[in-house]
C-alpha cells in the first residue's frame, strides 16, 4: 500500500469535477502541511464547497486525486475519514436533542468506548465552552452555540485534520470573535482547512491562503504574498476581476462531451460523403 508523504496532511492533485457539461472545479492542486491553518478563499460559486466535498469523500472527482494524512480518499475512504473532522456550512444537528445527547449519539456511532467517550465529551465541552447549555434543547440555542456544538462534534474523535466550510457564516461579531479564537487554538495542534469568502477571516486566523476562482486555483501562498503590498481587498479584486479572465487557459470539454462531438463529426463526415455520391450519380 503506497501512501503520500504524511507531512502533506491535505493534498489535492489535478482535481476536476464536472456536473454534466459544467466544470465546477478544474485541475485544482494544492498541499497543506501538518500544523497549519489554511484559508480556502474565493467568491461565491468559485468551487470551494465542491472541492471540500471531494476532499472529505462526499463527492467523487471526475479525475484527479485527493489524499488525507497520506490516505487516498477514493481508495481508502474509511481510513481518510478517521483523520478528518468535517464541519459543513449549516452542519446537521438534531434540534430535539440536547448537546450532551448529541455528543453521546455521535460518539457511539463512531464506536468510541464508554470511558473514552466520557473523557472526550468532557474535553470538547470545555474546549468549546458548552457547559452553560449542555442540558438545553438544541433548537433553543443561539446560532453561535450551535456552531460551537458542531465543532465539539467534529473534535470528538480527536481528528488530526479539521475541514470547515464557512464556520462564521451568519454569526454576530461577538460569536465570530469566539469562533475565530477557537480556530486559532485548534491550529496549534491540528491542520485546519477553512473555507471562506470573508477577507477578515484570512487576516485573523490563516497562515496560508489558497484562492480559487471560477473553479481554478488563482493563488497559493501566504496572506502577505497575496497582498503584495496592497490591502487584501485590492489583491482579491485583482485576482478575481474580469481582467484576470483573459489570462485563464481555455476551458476543456469533459471527456463524454468531446466523445459526443467526435461521434457527431464522424456522422456528419459520413453524410457529406453520401451527399457527394448522390450528386455524382445525378450529374452522370
Amino acid at each position: 500500500m503506497t501512501k503520500l508523504n504524511p507531512e502533506s496532511m491535505i493534498k489535492a492533485q489535478d482535481l476536476t469535477k464536472y456536473f454534466g457539461s459544467f466544470a465546477a472545479v478544474r485541475n485544482v492542486s494544492f498541499s497543506i502541511p501538518r500544523g497549519q491553518v489554511a484559508a480556502f478563499l474565493g467568491p461565491n460559486g468559485a468551487g470551494k464547497s465542491t472541492t471540500l466535498r471531494i476532499l472529505t469523500g462526499y463527492l467523487t472527482p471526475t479525475r484527479g486525486t485527493a489524499s488525507i494524512a497520506g490516505w487516498d480518499v477514493s481508495s481508502h475512504r474509511i481510513e481518510a475519514a478517521a483523520q478528518i473532522g468535517y464541519l459543513p456550512e449549516n452542519g446537521p444537528l438534531y434540534p430535539e436533542m440536547t448537546p450532551l445527547e448529541l455528543l453521546r449519539f455521535f460518539g457511539e456511532a463512531r464506536g468510541l468506548p464508554k470511558l473514552k467517550l466520557k473523557e472526550r465529551i468532557e474535553a470538547v465541552v470545555e474546549q468549546c465552552s458548552l457547559d452553560a447549555v449542555l442540558e438545553k434543547s438544541i433548537y433553543k440555542l443561539s446560532k453561535g452555540y450551535r456552531q460551537r456544538l458542531g465543532m465539539a462534534q467534529v473534535l470528538l474523535h480527536e481528528p488530526a485534520i479539521l475541514i470547515m466550510d464557512e464556520p462564521t457564516s451568519g454569526l454576530d461579531p461577538n460569536q465570530i470573535r469566539d469562533v475565530r479564537e477557537l480556530i486559532r487554538q485548534l491550529g496549534q495542534t491540528k491542520t485546519v482547512l477553512l473555507s471562506t469568502h470573508i477577507l477578515q477571516e484570512v487576516q485573523a486566523v490563516a497562515d496560508h491562503v489558497i484562492l480559487i476562482h471560477e473553479g481554478r486555483i488563482a493563488f497559493d501562498g501566504t496572506p502577505g504574498e497575496m497582498a503584495g503590498g496592497q490591502r487584501l481587498e485590492e489583491a482579491f479584486y485583482r485576482l478575481t476581476s474580469e481582467d484576470s479572465h483573459a489570462k485563464s487557459p481555455p476551458v476543456e470539454e469533459p471527456p463524454h462531451v468531446a466523445d459526443n462531438h467526435n461521434g457527431f463529426r464522424q456522422k456528419t463526415d459520413g453524410l457529406s460523403q453520401q451527399e457527394g455520391s448522390c450528386r455524382k450519380e445525378v450529374e452522370e
